[in-house]
């Protein structure tokens, strides 16, 4: 299924911008605006965890899709709506070139179709979307699934980064490529760091850290190299937070003034939260988040006290 046959839905990034938002209407502070964070639905992780096979396993997705629609239906009782859904990577888990890719991608689009046309998707690239170490070749085929693999975008003054943090990862077999994102993201901080925004938020997959820039390396983090160097650019320029998710647990922690928030998956679990999306308030001074169940989600809606954050002008 193609966006334009998806009926819409799919506002898919383009020129490394997102046509659901002109800039020109967005560059502009209007007041407070939410929107939602989910991430790592992953089509196949549940049966291939459970067999202990997840670079092979994967062949059944019912419980991934039954979660996906949850979230979906969530969102779109949502008053007022928020103003986008972003989906930070792993959209599906099996790999370039794996079996039930395709069948994959189909389901998830399916469901993805019916998100309120009113509420933009914002899709980023993960490990299992462009694989662990992308090729021009894989990086094409996401393009030409799911739109640009780094955009920027506006909404109500505050300017959104989506990074490839692949590229982050292992760039060894597309360093062109990796260079061009670079280029692109010193130009976009560059914008940020002249304080042209309200504020400056970045998506993406991999954390840069999971609670310290200090950690130890592992597979959920980005090498301590790359993190200090990415941190310290991202700071400098007055970036406000970076949401991930690849974890499939919630954590985070600070650097400076730079807040890192890991948030846990819609699909597996592999600790012990529970299926959820992370609700995020935009205020004039700050950007306040609270991650819910799906289940607390769709009973119970968003609490008072961060509803009133957006009566605030």
């Amino acid at each position: 299924m193609s966006a334009a046959e998806a009926g819409g839905v799919f506002h898919r990034a383009r020129g490394r911008t997102l046509d659901a938002f002109p800039a020109e209407k967005e560059r502009e502070w209007k007041g407070p605006f939410y929107f939602i964070q989910g991430a790592d639905p992953q089509f196949g992780l549940m049966k291939a965890w459970s067999t202990g096979d997840c670079d092979n396993g994967g062949d059944e997705w019912g419980q991934e899709i039954r979660l996906t629609e949850q979230a979906v239906q969530a969102i779109n009782k949502l008053k007022p709506k928020p103003r986008f859904f972003v989906l930070c990577g792993d959209l599906i888990h099996a790999m370039p070139g794996m079996p039930w890719r395709k069948e994959q991608t189909e389901d998830l689009q399916r469901v993805l179709r019916n998100v309120d046309r009113e509420i933009p998707l914002v899709l980023v690239s993960g490990n299992h979307d462009v694989g662990n170490t992308p090729t021009p070749e894989t990086i094409a085929e996401f393009q030409q699934t799911w739109g640009d693999d780094y955009f920027s975008f506006w909404v109500g003054g505050v300017l959104f980064l989506v990074l490839n943090s692949q590229f982050l990862y292992d760039a060894s077999r597309c360093p062109a490529l990796k260079q061009a994102q670079d280029q692109w993201l010193d130009q976009q901080l560059g914008i940020a760091g002249q304080r042209q925004c309200q504020h400056a938020v970045v998506f993406q997959h991999i954390p840069l850290f999971l609670q310290s820039v200090d950690e130890d390396d592992d597979y959920f983090n980005l090498a301590r190299t790359v993190r200090k160097e990415m941190a310290e650019k991202f700071a400098r320029a007055g970036i406000k937070a970076v949401f991930s998710g690849h974890y499939h647990r919630n954590a985070g922690g600070t650097y400076q003034n730079l807040d890192m928030v890991v948030s846990s998956a819609i699909g597996c679990q592999l600790g012990k939260d529970t299926h959820g999306l992370r609700v995020v308030v935009v205020t004039a001074e700050k950007i306040v988040h609270r991650y819910y169940s799906l289940d607390e989600l769709s009973e119970k809606g968003i609490e008072d006290d961060l509803m009133d954050l957006m009566k605030k002008k």
